[in-house]
């Protein structure tokens, strides 16, 4: 699906919380997770992926990812394209 620009709207989803380990991703309380939000492309994740992560820099146990949406809506294609 292409966006009105005529650009493939990829889909990525940022969101955070605390781990229970350092070396696991596995989140202390679900109910706290703190979901950025979903963005229309990779730049747009990446700039509040880093502006969650950078608020939350002096916290090791609190980690923020970028899950591409795009990828798992449409496994067939969702590697088509930037990020």
């Amino acid at each position: 699906m292409a966006t009105k620009a005529g650009k493939p709207q990829l889909l990525h989803l940022v969101f955070g919380g605390e781990l229970t380990s350092l070396d696991k991703t596995e989140f202390s309380d679900l109910k706290a997770l703190d979901i950025v939000g979903i963005y229309p492309n990779y730049a747009q994740a990446y700039d509040a992926w880093k502006d969650a992560a950078h608020r939350t820099v002096d916290d090791a146990h609190v980690r923020y990812f970028i899950v591409h949406l795009h990828r798992l809506l449409d496994p067939e294609h969702g590697s088509e394209g930037a990020g």
